[in-house]
């Protein structure tokens, strides 16, 4: 169940927006990585159940370069999500601005391309 009267911590999460839709509504936050080491961002649909009752939660895992608002903007998720109860997470899978060597020469590697999360290269493990 949503609250609305529990407080962000101060070195949690920070809402960045609200909006409604599809009978519930979203947030978008944005935090301090400690893995990456730079800002990213998750966005949360709660459906209009969410309001009186725990409700199960989707992890969405967009794909290559998308960010958290691909799945809002184009993927609509919301509108099932409403009808079935459920809340959908979904972060932004790839750290951005991370001032990698090399991170914006192609559109596939680098920024917006999360597989490297777990490299072993040094100029990428950070």
């Amino acid at each position: 169940m949503v609250d609305s009267s529990v407080s962000t911590p101060v070195d949690g999460p920070t809402l960045l927006n609200r909006w409604k839709a599809a009978g519930g509504f979203f947030e978008q936050y944005s935090h301090q990585s400690k893995s990456t080491q730079t800002p990213m961002r998750f966005t949360i649909f709660f459906p209009p159940q969410a309001t009186t009752k725990p409700v199960p939660i989707l992890y969405y895992l967009s794909g290559l370069t998308c960010t958290d608002e691909n799945v809002v903007q184009k993927g609509f998720v919301q509108f099932q999500a409403a009808k079935r109860g459920l809340a959908i997470v979904c972060p932004d899978t790839s750290p951005r601005g991370a001032g990698v060597e090399g991170e914006d020469d192609s559109w596939d590697f680098g920024t917006g391309a999360g597989f490297y999360i777990d490299a072993t290269v040094d100029k990428w493990k950070k």
